[in-house]
C-alpha cells in the first residue's frame, strides 16, 4: 500500500512538472521546451561563481535553476547566453527568454522591457579603502569625500541621508569610481552589498566594506528583477514560480547560501 501510494505521488509530481513545462514554454520560450537565460559577460562572484553559470553556484545562478524547476523545465533544458548590461535594457527583440544580471528595476526601464516581481532588495553598503579608525556611523560618513556614478541610485542616499561635508564627486560609471579610491581622490562610494563585497574582494586593493544601510530603512532600495523582452508571455510564469520560492522559503535560504557574506558587515547607526 504504501508502496502504491508513494508511486502514485511520484507520478502525479511528475505529471505536475511536465504540465508546467508544457504551460511556460507552449509559444512562450524561444525554443520549445528550452529555457534561455541570459547574465553578464563576464558573470561575477557573488552572482555566478567562476564565472560558470551552467554550474548553478552564486546567488543569481541558483536562482535562475529554481526559477526553472519551479516552471517544470530540467536542469539539462536550461541554456545560458550572454549580454552586456547596456545591450539587454534597451528595447527591441531579444536572445534570452529572461536576463538576471542586477537589474534594478525602475520606471524608465520598465516602459522598454518586462521585469519579474524582485528576487533580491538590496541593501546600499560603504566601500572604502582602508577602514582603520573609521566608524560605522552617520557622523563619520559625513567627513568622507565621495565618489558616486551620477546615474544610479545611490547619489540620493549620499545627498539626502548620509548629506556629507563636502560635494560628492560625480563618475560616469563604477569603474571610474574605483579607479578614484585607488588613487585617493574619494574616501568613499556607496554600492549594493554584493557589489561591494566583491570590489573589497577581488578588485580595490586594501577595500573594506565599512558598514551597510539596512534595506527596508534604505531610500528607495535597489529591487533585482529578471528582465525579459517588453510583453513577455512568460512573465506569468515566472512571477508564479518567485512567490512559490518566496512563500515556501526557498529563495530565502538561497539568498542564505550564497550572499551569507553581508551577515558579518555592521549596521550603520
Amino acid at each position: 500500500m504504501w508502496k502504491t501510494t508513494v508511486t502514485a505521488g511520484l507520478m502525479a509530481a511528475c505529471l505536475a512538472g511536465a504540465a508546467a513545462a508544457q504551460s511556460c514554454s507552449d509559444g512562450k520560450t524561444l525554443a520549445e521546451g528550452k529555457l534561455t537565460i541570459a547574465t553578464g559577460n563576464p558573470a561575477y562572484y557573488p552572482w555566478v561563481l567562476d564565472d560558470a553559470p551552467e554550474a548553478g553556484k552564486g546567488f543569481e545562478a541558483a536562482v535562475a535553476y529554481a526559477l526553472a524547476a519551479e516552471m517544470g523545465f530540467d536542469a539539462a533544458d536550461v541554456v545560458w547566453t550572454r549580454t552586456s548590461f547596456d545591450q539587454a535594457i534597451q528595447p527591441g527583440a531579444k536572445d534570452f527568454d529572461m536576463n538576471m544580471q542586477q537589474f534594478s528595476i525602475t520606471e524608465a526601464r520598465d516602459k522598454v522591457v518586462d521585469f519579474s516581481e524582485p528576487y533580491y532588495t538590496a541593501p546600499m553598503a560603504v566601500l572604502v579603502r582602508g577602514a582603520d579608525g573609521l566608524a560605522a556611523d552617520m557622523e563619520t560618513l559625513k567627513g568622507l569625500q565621495w565618489g558616486v556614478v551620477a546615474s544610479t541610485t545611490a547619489l540620493p542616499v549620499i545627498i539626502r541621508t548620509i548629506a556629507p561635508d563636502s560635494n560628492p564627486l560625480i563618475y560616469d560609471d563604477n569603474a571610474n569610481v574605483v579607479e578614484a579610491m585607488k588613487a585617493g581622490q574619494v574616501d568613499a562610494a556607496l554600492f549594493d552589498l554584493p557589489t561591494a563585497l566583491y570590489l573589497s574582494a577581488v578588485v580595490l586593493e586594501g577595500g573594506q566594506v565599512l558598514g551597510q544601510f539596512p534595506a527596508d530603512e534604505t531610500d528607495n532600495p535597489d529591487h533585482f528583477g529578471a528582465l525579459m523582452p517588453e510583453g513577455s508571455a512568460l512573465k506569468e510564469c515566472v512571477d508564479a514560480a518567485l512567490g512559490a520560492l518566496k512563500a515556501d522559503g526557498s529563495l530565502a535560504a538561497i539568498e542564505a547560501e550564497w550572499l551569507q557574506e553581508a551577515t558579518g558587515v555592521p549596521l550603520i547607526r
